[in-house]
């Protein structure tokens, strides 16, 4: 198998590495709204904001790559799943939705709150889920088919804010 080939099927896992990532990091936020609503916690609301608005921030960025980035590649490389990509993008339009919701309830969160931003999160959680399956069944495969001199993971996939949100959530925690 050629390194490039190997290359090439790195951008698939890649992308379920993203979306392994994206996963956990909206798990580590729903028990930081459970433990502050069960008072299970001294992390003060601005850093309980902190970390939801940087998750929030990660998802946009990875959405915003695929829809700009990989999608229209992969359309154009593999016409056979342009439906597929557009069903896709009509899934992130449904999320930003969710997430503009969020954002508004976190621009004034207060103990009060934290429960509509943690149902938000709950019914995100559910859509992200079946997205996240879906297009890693989808278009992983043609991923995989893509040349690795040409495209990278951030590039694709929104990835180098992976990398950000983590020194934002590292340096909040200090």
């Amino acid at each position: 198998m050629s390194a490039n080939h190997d290359r090439a099927r790195a951008l698939g896992k890649e992308l379920i590495d993203t979306h392994n990532w994206l996963r956990g990091e909206l798990g580590r936020v729903a028990r930081e709204l459970d433990e502050h609503r069960e008072g299970d916690t001294i992390r003060p609301l601005r850093e309980l904001r902190g970390h939801c608005l940087a998750f929030c921030r990660a998802l946009s960025a990875h959405h915003t790559n695929e829809d700009e980035s990989a999608f229209p590649l992969l359309a154009q490389r593999f016409p056979e799943l342009a439906p597929v990509l557009r069903e896709l993008g009509d899934d992130h339009r449904l999320v930003a939705d969710i997430l503009t919701r969020m954002t508004a309830l976190l621009a004034d969160l207060t103990t009060e709150n934290v429960t509509a931003v943690r149902n938000e999160i709950t019914g995100l959680a559910a859509i992200l889920e079946s997205h996240f399956r879906w297009e890693e069944r989808r278009i992983t495969e043609a991923l995989d088919q893509l040349s690795a001199a040409e495209f990278t993971g951030p590039e694709l996939f929104g990835t180098a804010t992976r990398d950000a949100g983590d020194t934002a959530a590292r340096s909040s925690q200090q």
